[in-house]
């Protein structure tokens, strides 16, 4: 029936507020709110893909739909998140790049390498059942914690002091290398698995579980500091995988 084709689409819009609440948050110098509602759209996105599975309510007009959304969302709000991150460091800075206002402009990278991803994403046949470069959601979560760990980063939000968190993620020129590294992320060829599970048991799933069971110790011990951790343990793991990933799936 076509109206359950619209479901999936409006879950899609809701995605795309939330990306432009963000933007307009990070106008305003509002960081940690605009992150909060990144994380949002992520929810909203992981919704209308359920969705529109459990509908069986796919369609090229929803398939176009959510890569622009995820373009907004998880390529513009938090390429400015960081720009405004990387401009704050150039403030009083000696190295010349940051001196003359260069190096916040190595945020844009992640807006247009996101598109690129999406473009690839969206005619590459390879990709329905693991992923080929870094998804743009999972990029922007990683960008989008950053606030998040520099605002909340104290004892009673963790098991464990996390110090070294705050001072690693308020250096600029780390922020610089993790943008630029990222970015590459995006748009390269690593096979990365996705969390689709066809069936419960353990094998064929091996990298999954995993992944899980380590995500839910990161979280336990390092409350919002485990975000970029759990991210980059994604990308280790896939790595670690990487032809098991390419063969299976």
């Amino acid at each position: 029936m076509a109206w359950k084709q619209h479901i999936p689409n409006t879950l899609t819009a809701f995605n795309l507020i939330a990306g432009l609440v963000a933007i307009t948050l990070i106008l305003e110098g509002n960081l940690v709110m605009a992150s909060l509602f990144i994380f949002i759209a992520a929810l909203f996105d992981f919704l209308d893909g359920t969705a529109a599975r459990l509908l069986d309510a796919h369609s090229e007009l929803g398939k176009q739909l959510d890569s622009l959304a995820d373009l907004v969302s998880f390529g513009v709000a938090p390429g400015m998140i960081m720009f405004q991150l990387l401009s704050a460091g150039c403030e009083g800075s000696c190295n010349m790049l940051e001196r003359y206002h260069i190096t916040p402009y190595f945020a844009l990278l992640i807006p247009v390498c996101s598109a690129f991803r999406l473009a690839k994403f969206n005619i590459d046949l390879r990709q329905e059942e693991h992923f080929i470069g870094m998804p743009v959601p999972a990029n922007a979560i990683f960008f989008a914690s950053i606030p998040l760990i520099l605002f909340y980063q104290s004892p009673q939000f963790s098991l464990i002091p996390l110090g070294f968190f705050t001072d690693f993620f308020s250096n600029s020129r780390v922020l610089a290398i993790l943008t630029v590294l990222f970015s590459y992320l995006l748009v390269s060829d690593f096979h990365l698995f996705s969390m689709k599970f066809k069936r419960i048991s353990w094998k064929g799933n091996e990298v999954r579980y995993i992944f899980l069971i380590l995500a839910a110790i990161y979280l336990i011990l390092f409350a919002v500091c485990a975000i970029p951790l759990i991210i980059a343990t994604y990308f280790i793991l896939s790595l670690f995988f990487q032809k098991r990933i390419a063969k299976s799936d």
